[in-house]
């Protein structure tokens, strides 16, 4: 029987690393980073504010070495890496004021997560989270996020390299993307907004962030004659950053995870320890639906998975497959994450599975800016449970 899909355009956002809400998740992963190489069992709940010239800090932290733990530096290290180098933009690493309110974990907390027996581990709180896979692009994520974040990164080593000199940190991307049955056929309509110097601000160098724009996203093979591009449509985007408007941790979990193409359980990740599934569980949920995706079981597939705090198995799994399953059904693969076999929830034993607290090639940093989902550096993107669901469906 033929399926019969509803025609749409879905539209997702990215921003970039100079973003203020970017700005403080990378620094809260910063000093998440530098707990984690203190003392791996340290509990993490980081928080990050920013303003014009200001960023503080909130938040608990019980960490082994942390009174070594120069955040003061950290944070001015990341303002910096990041771009904010110009005192006259009211926003720059060398002089802003840095101030720290973080004290240590909950005892009430601490007692649900720490147990005598490390693999009985509980759950850091109680709460639902969510991980999605879809076909529709290689590295199996929604098509209007992946080329978001695309859009903006590549903008961004432009600035950085120098090659566009006149381009500032703060940025936002939104590609607007036409389904046409269940699958992506073309981008309708793509809006950038960019930062630039006040030299910058002039309709020639938007006319070039459009054509580069233009040319980067036609290898997508999605862009059409009928694509409309929005470029600094204001006019002007001179004032920015947390300058231009205040920035908080955790407060683009859209842009974190599928571009609103998945439900969202809430919770952010940035600035929290792995005892926290909040964020490892979402990361895990995603590894499990990427390789049910990736073994051919569904062309779409997304996983909520739920826990009580203080308990180490999780209380309820969800799947939908969106009538995308090939020759299984959602009670089917509920079964299997239950039974724990192919993957493991417990806390302690995805923590280990994904090696979250004992990172190589790269850093919680690293996950701050361009999403959490859909590159190839993070462990929750390996693909190497196929062969076994292949064989367990089969």
């Amino acid at each position: 029987m033929k399926k019969h899909f509803h025609n749409h355009v879905f539209t997702s956002e990215s921003v970039s690393e100079g973003h203020p809400d970017k700005v403080a998740d990378q620094i809260s992963d910063a000093i998440l980073d530098a707990c984690i190489k203190s003392d791996k069992t340290a509990h993490v709940a980081c928080e990050t504010m920013v303003g014009p010239n200001v960023v503080v800090n909130m938040g608990e932290i019980t960490c082994r070495g942390f009174e070594s733990i120069d955040t003061d530096k950290i944070a001015r290290r990341v303002v910096k890496k990041i771009g904010y180098d110009n005192p006259d933009e009211q926003f720059c690493w060398t002089n802003l004021k840095y101030t720290s309110y973080v004290h240590g974990q909950s005892p009430d907390i601490n007692r649900g997560v720490t147990r005598t027996t490390k693999e009985r581990q509980g759950a850091g709180d109680q709460g639902m989270m969510f991980g999605y896979a879809t076909n529709e692009t290689e590295c199996f994520m929604p098509a209007a996020i992946v080329y978001s974040h695309a859009l903006l990164k590549m903008f961004a080593e432009l600035r950085h390299s120098g090659e566009l000199d006149w381009l500032r940190p703060d940025a936002k991307s939104q590609l607007s993307v036409v389904y046409e049955d269940g699958r992506p056929t073309r981008i309708d309509t793509v809006v950038l907004s960019h930062q630039t110097t006040c030299a910058g601000a002039k309709k020639a160098n938007y006319d070039i962030l459009r054509d580069i724009a233009q040319d980067f996203l036609a290898k997508t093979g999605l862009l059409t004659p009928k694509t409309r591009f929005f470029v600094n449509p204001t006019g002007k985007f001179v004032i920015g950053g947390p300058c231009g408007d205040s920035g908080l941790t955790g407060r683009k979990i859209i842009v974190d995870t599928y571009g609103g193409m998945s439900a969202h359980g809430g919770g952010a990740f940035s600035g929290k320890d792995p005892s926290k599934v909040d964020r490892s569980a979402a990361y895990y949920a995603r590894y499990a639906a990427k390789n049910i995706v990736a073994a051919g079981l569904a062309d779409r597939c997304q996983i909520q998975v739920a826990y009580a705090i203080g308990v180490d198995k999780p209380v309820s799994f969800c799947v939908k497959t969106f009538g995308s399953a090939h020759g299984v059904t959602n009670e089917q693969l509920e079964k299997m994450l239950a039974g724990g076999k192919v993957f493991d929830f417990r806390p302690y034993a995805l923590i280990q599975d994904l090696k979250l607290l004992s990172p190589k090639k790269w850093s919680y940093e690293d996950t701050a800016a361009y999403g959490h989902f859909g590159r190839d550096i993070f462990p929750w993107e390996k693909t190497d449970k196929v062969a076994k669901l292949k064989s367990l469906f089969s």
